[in-house]
């Protein structure tokens, strides 16, 4: 692979050597991102590293989840961890989206049960053509920690990952979590070259975090476009997509899946499965069947049963689990998962049953 790729703006990054994307890896993950025929349903959980693991919880009682977060060695303890216990087919990095923003000199902090707080949001137009060049050399401890954890899994693939621009966005403009984004739609609408300004300028930190958890091993990238369904389908299609097609063009070359997955987005997943994603990931609210009716065969489909089924005992579990099975297990081009993040009131038994299940449902031939 060349040292430098370039999108079809003719915007290069540099490359290197991608360990990730020139792994050889026959995981029944990877096969099934590529729609590849493969021997058992693959599963993982987003949130999996985290906040319902009782060895998570006991490492908050000496850190915070920014100094976690911060640390090479724990980033890999938390994150093999939670395959170890639940025997899933791919490890999600343990860290945050707003990681990245250390690289813009974002001062801001994750409080618990609140979320991210930006300490001065960026509300006007000269806040955002003020805002520094990114810095990934600030993040070096996230590509030590992405090494650290491919050597200690041992072959299981490790999904790098980002905030996509404009639930990033969000947050900085908002200033914290929002019911209604209405700062970040005011600046969308009325200083539009200032929100494409920041677009641009997230845009290009994406690009290059990605690219560097995937040089530092990671086999697989996801991109969280959390709160981008309060959009509608033309905000989206003439404000978003544009960027998320110019990062995956970016991304492409490296040579590994790239997911995309939103919540809230049923009314976007056609315009979401143009975006160059190769996984396009649901949450709960659509039938993993109707999407594949709309999104056609070359995309992989990732998800979707509703978190709180795993808190509404094993009944209810088993049949939401059977019936995405019975709906999805005849297709190769579909990766087990829940609907968002696993909630943190999770028992770990119910994870690993879970996990047990899929893998024992008798995939057709």
């Amino acid at each position: 692979m060349p040292d430098k790729d370039c999108n079809l703006d003719g915007l290069c990054y540099n490359f290197g050597d991608a360990k990730g994307g020139s792994q050889v890896n026959t995981s029944r993950f990877l096969k099934a991102c590529r729609g590849e025929p493969h021997d058992q349903v693959p599963v993982w959980f987003m949130r999996q590293a985290g906040r319902y693991q009782p060895s998570y919880r006991a490492l908050r009682t000496r850190y915070t989840m920014l100094e976690l977060a911060r640390s090479p060695r724990l980033i890999a303890d938390v994150t093999v961890e939670a395959v170890r216990m639940l025997d899933v087919d791919a490890a999600i990095l343990f860290s945050d989206i707003m990681i990245p923003l250390d690289g813009l000199g974002i001062r801001y902090d994750i409080r618990e049960n609140v979320g991210p707080i930006v300490e001065s949001p960026l509300r006007r137009p000269a806040d955002i053509h003020g805002m520094p060049p990114f810095q990934s050399d600030r993040l070096e401890f996230v590509y030590e920690g992405v090494a650290l954890s491919v050597e200690k899994l041992a072959g299981v693939p490790l999904i790098g990952f980002a905030g996509a621009p404009f639930t990033l966005a969000s947050y900085l403009v908002e200033g914290g979590p929002s019911r209604t984004y209405q700062e970040t739609k005011a600046l969308m609408w009325n200083h539009p070259g200032a929100f494409y300004a920041l677009m641009e300028r997230l845009c290009a930190m994406v690009v290059e975090h990605c690219a560097n958890q995937v040089k530092a091993g990671a086999a697989a990238i996801q991109l969280f476009d959390s709160w981008v369904g309060a959009l509608s389908q033309e905000d989206y299609r003439t404000l978003i997509l544009p960027h998320m097609r110019k990062i995956f063009e970016a991304l492409k070359p490296l040579g590994v899946p790239l997911i995309y997955f939103g919540i809230g987005t049923q009314h976007l997943i056609a315009e979401m499965a143009r975006s160059g994603a190769t996984v396009l990931g649901l949450d709960w609210r659509t039938a993993l069947s109707q999407a594949r009716g709309v999104v056609g065969p070359s995309i992989a489909l990732m998800g979707n049963l509703d978190p709180q089924c795993l808190l509404a005992g094993p009944v209810a579990v088993q049949a939401g689990v059977t019936a995405i099975l019975d709906a999805m297990a005849r297709d190769d081009a579909y990766i087990f998962n829940l609907g968002h993040g696993v909630p943190k009131e999770t028992d770990p038994t119910v994870l690993q049953k879970v996990a047990a299940w899929v893998h024992q449902y008798p995939k057709p031939g």
